[in-house]
């Protein structure tokens, strides 16, 4: 019976000392727990005093954008090509007749009048023949003026009369025509200008058609260009073109003189000219970019060409807006009608005094924050 109770005993003092073993071990545990909480704590509490404490500081966290205000423009509408100039007076000037020149009056670069004899050519036989004529008509006009004395007194017979002054008179029509002969060895420049080149040589053989001279007047210049047949129906004469010669580095302003009805062929274009104006630097032969302005709008809403982006088959851009105290980047879908020199105008989407975002447009969506520089 004791040694029942004593087995009993034993038994409830182990429990009772590997229950004091246990309750040692979640006392530990929980102190450190405890310590790990107020660690925590403290590190919260020190982030909580490093982030914003109300919603307009998120502004932190905002995309910067640069931004453009719209404001009504003149915008052109335009199409642009290239163009040669030409001189409308641009002569090639030949002999009229075969000989050998004898000599040459100008040289390149000079200046002439119209008319103005360039060079001449060996007519010493005509004048030779002219001076002979001109003898036989001296002896020919004292006849007739004789025959004609007498027949007016009614001396001698008519017949006489008549072959005297018909002598005279044919003597008179072959002056004429040797004269004109003479002329005709005479190179004369048909127009006002520049000599530009020289081909007749003292002593060289000439005939018609062979170049002598080329004679060209640049107060009188113009462009001929050739435009796409889709503008067929656009292009007017009177219209103002913008003309850009590299080479001179500066633009002119003129007008479409002419318009071509006749559309090419191969190269589906029609023909244009536009007259310049007299500018000493302008030459023939020149290349020249050439804008011909076909409608301007006085009073247009235009926008960096390369800020309009395509999604979803739909033209849009972004604006500045205002969300409470936050800047906000607002999704416009907008209707371009016309792009030229890297703008485009908007006809609807978006409205001057709007800020249209240009910098910093890539990756937005409608609702982001941003911050405009």
């Amino acid at each position: 019976m004791k040694s029942t109770v004593y087995n009993h005993l034993s038994i409830l003092a182990l429990a009772a000392v590997l229950a004091a073993c246990g309750a040692t071990d979640k006392n530990a545990t929980l102190e450190s727990l405890k310590a790990e909480q107020a660690e925590l704590a403290k590190k919260i509490t020190a982030m909580e005093a490093e982030l914003p404490k109300d919603s307009s500081t998120l502004k932190v966290r905002s995309k910067e954008v640069g931004v453009i205000q719209l404001a009504p423009r003149k915008f052109d509408h335009y199409v642009q090509t290239q163009g040669a100039i030409e001189a409308e007076d641009n002569i090639q000037v030949s002999s009229k007749t075969m000989g050998v020149v004898t000599q040459v009056f100008v040289r390149e670069g000079q200046g002439v009048s119209k008319g103005q004899v360039l060079a001449q050519i060996d007519n010493s036989v005509i004048l030779r023949s002219i001076e002979s004529m001109k003898s036989q008509l001296d002896l020919a006009n004292t006849v007739y003026q004789r025959q004609k004395n007498l027949w007016d007194q009614k001396i001698g017979t008519e017949v006489q009369y008549l072959q005297a002054k018909t002598n005279k008179e044919g003597l008179e029509r072959q002056i004429a025509g040797l004269q004109e002969q003479n002329e005709m060895t005479r190179i004369k420049s048909p127009i006002s200008g520049t000599v530009d080149a020289v081909s007749a040589k003292n002593g060289e053989s000439i005939s018609p058609g062979m170049p002598a001279f080329r004679v060209v007047n640049t107060s009188n210049l113009k462009i001929t260009a050739h435009i796409s047949e889709s503008y067929v129906t656009t292009i007017k004469k009177g219209d103002k073109v913008s003309v850009q010669v590299e080479e001179l580095g500066k633009e002119i302003t003129a007008t479409v003189t002419f318009v071509g009805k006749n559309i090419d062929l191969l190269s589906r274009t029609f023909p244009i000219e536009v007259d310049l104006p007299s500018l000493a630097d302008l030459r023939p032969n020149m290349t020249a970019v050439i804008k011909v302005i076909f409608h301007s709008d006085p009073s247009a809403i235009v926008v960096p060409v390369n800020i309009v982006q395509s999604v979803n088959g739909e033209k849009i851009v972004y604006v500045a807006g205002v969300d409470g105290k936050n800047s906000v980047a607002r999704k416009r879908v907008v209707e371009v009608v016309g792009v030229y020199d890297n703008l485009a105008q908007i006809k609807s989407g978006v409205a001057a005094g709007e800020q249209v975002i240009t910098v910093g447009y890539q990756g937005l969506n409608d609702g982001d924050f941003i911050k405009v520089q």
